[in-house]
């Protein structure tokens, strides 16, 4: 019997080697991720995030789960809609990163309000429809079951909630699209490289786009995981999506 596989990048390998293969990558590149992000996107990703924060139309009392949280780019921003009765909980299973955001959020002042666990997306530990709100960012890409972790995030979302998801996907401009395969595949490695001394952890990246799921194929994904409904909108022709999953029932 073959053992079961799944993507690292364009890569076949088997599912038990994933998480590990991925941790390996977020732990080389902790330190620089942050500028990295900035350099790759040309900024654009702070823009980006604020768009996911906007449509997910958090209240003042809500309880936030930021999944795959890194650095704590969003719980940083989603903290000040907050009031004194809501939290927002940064969630990220590599530990280096929770680190980083620790060291981010303890330097900019921002101690109440926030907690911090590490939990993989596809064993959320949290009670059914316990939290107001999911925001996952450039996340779902690097689980290994994504359709296990859509289904946890309906379990634990409360009816009348919303998951936001911001994820790079696929362009929808054939011209645009050869200039950023070109880039993708020729300058993020080189910089990775340059500012981490870890060319393979960007040509990761630029591969795991391209094995993800594209727009439709994500949203089927997000209904058949649970949720009532689901929008989504494409930013910069595509390169990144931001998909609304609506949860009505109780799952």
């Amino acid at each position: 019997m073959s053992e079961e596989t799944t993507h690292f990048g364009y890569q076949k390998i088997p599912v038990a080697h994933k998480t590990k293969r991925v941790s390996r990558v977020f732990e080389s590149v902790a330190e620089q991720y942050d500028l990295m992000n900035d350099l790759m996107s040309l900024g654009l990703h702070r823009w980006w995030k604020k768009l996911a924060i906007a449509r997910s139309l958090i209240q003042p009392d809500n309880t936030v789960l930021d999944l795959a949280g890194g650095t704590g780019d969003l719980t940083q921003e989603v903290i000040k809609q907050l009031g004194p009765n809501g939290r927002v909980i940064l969630a990220d299973i590599n530990a280096a990163m929770l680190a980083k955001s620790r060291e981010k959020l303890v330097n900019r002042g921002i101690l109440q309000g926030v907690s911090r666990i590490q939990a993989n997306a596809e064993d959320l530990p949290f009670h059914n429809n316990s939290i107001d709100r999911i925001l996952m960012a450039f996340g779902l890409r690097n689980v290994t079951f994504k359709e296990k972790a859509l289904k946890e995030m309906a379990r634990v979302l409360k009816p009348g909630g919303r998951m936001v998801i911001l994820e790079f996907s696929t362009v929808t401009s054939k011209p645009f699209g050869k200039l950023y395969d070109a880039y993708s595949f020729s300058v993020l490695p080189k910089l990775g490289k340059w500012l981490c001394n870890d060319e393979q952890s960007y040509q990761y990246l630029a591969e795991s786009i391209r094995v993800h799921p594209n727009q439709e194929e994500l949203k089927s994904m997000i209904l058949a995981a649970g949720f009532n409904r689901c929008d989504y909108q494409n930013i910069q022709a595509g390169v990144v999506a931001l998909h609304i999953g609506y949860k009505i029932k109780p799952v």
